[in-house]
């Protein structure tokens, strides 16, 4: 079984085609680098995206979805395991149980949450697997802006910096995956903005 890369993204399909670009992207390159997906389980947006070119590209697919959304048609059917869930809680720790890294690619409320949620469990050392933002065209800048407040205002600590890293790049998604050891390395958001 390949290692398998968690990516969090929009299910959208009203995007600016450059998401979607970026998504097949790192679909590619995820088969080339032998990453597998493990996913929300959808075949629109950026998931579908994401999903379909990690396949075309010989990779491993792992699709997690609720019974309601595949009962609305949207999950897709030709990833190499569909499984399917109740709730959405069960997803999220299904996705975090089988993933080895996670990569949050531009998206809405979903994505943040699912993607803070692990950095939550980062901070309480119950996962301690790579996080990365995708900050593709400084989507994420407000965001980091954001976590720079919390730290000014003493709601974390200089620590909660090096719980993630942030990727300008498709390629450099995999340095800070593969080539980084992200619990003893300096966090290097800052350098992206």
């Amino acid at each position: 079984m390949p290692k398998l890369l968690c990516v969090y993204c929009s299910s959208s399909d009203r995007l600016d085609p450059k998401y979607y670009a970026a998504a097949e992207q790192l679909g590619r390159e995820m088969a080339a680098r032998g990453w597998g997906l493990v996913y929300g389980g959808g075949k629109t947006g950026l998931m579908g995206a994401v999903a379909r070119s990690v396949k075309t590209g010989g990779g491993h697919v792992v699709g997690v979805i609720p019974e309601f959304m595949k009962a609305r048609e949207l999950a897709y059917d030709e990833a190499d395991e569909l499984v399917t869930v109740v709730t959405m809680r069960e997803r999220k720790l299904l996705m975090e149980t089988r993933a080895d890294a996670f990569v949050a690619l531009p998206g809405g409320f979903g994505t943040l949450e699912e993607m803070m949620e692990i950095l939550t469990l980062r901070q309480l050392t119950l996962v301690k697997k790579p996080c990365v933002f995708f900050n593709q065209d400084g989507f994420y800048d407000d965001l980091l802006r954001l976590f720079q407040r919390m730290l000014a205002d003493r709601f974390m600590k200089p620590s909660n910096l090096e719980l993630f890293r942030v990727a300008a790049t498709i390629a450099d998604i995999f340095l800070q995956i593969e080539d980084v050891p992200l619990a003893t390395a300096e966090s290097k958001w800052f350098e992206t903005r």
